[in-house]
């Protein structure tokens, strides 16, 4: 079990330490199951990635149905989740993702990023 975690935690360093040098923003969404809330979350985060020009953001779709335990590890305790893991300090933001200003705010973005509202 301690390799195990020890694997882990050296998979998520090395990738901060990948983005770090390309300059990604790592996020991580976190669903839960195939309900609507998750549907409409899943676009609207997709779609702040697909809408930067610069392709520096990195997504990972989490459902915690299927993987409990990165729900655990990440201590999330509502979905949806977006949790922005790099660049540092992390942030989260709880809820639909419906309100583009919001994302800016909550995510801490460049105002050179732009997200369609």
């Amino acid at each position: 079990m301690k390799a195990k975690k020890e694997s882990n935690a050296t998979a998520a360093f090395e990738k901060a330490v990948a983005a770090q040098s390309t300059g990604k923003h790592i996020l991580r969404l976190y669903v839960a199951g195939a309900t609507e809330r998750s549907r409409q979350a899943i676009l609207r985060a997709r779609q702040l990635c697909e809408d930067d020009p610069t392709g520096s953001f990195e997504l990972e779709v989490i459902d915690v149905y299927q993987q409990p335990i990165l729900a655990r590890n990440g201590q999330i305790i509502a979905t949806p989740t977006l949790v922005r893991e790099f660049p540092r300090p992390v942030r989260r933001l709880i809820g639909n993702l419906s309100d583009a200003a919001a994302l800016f705010v909550g995510l801490d973005l460049s105002p050179k990023t732009k997200v369609a509202p």
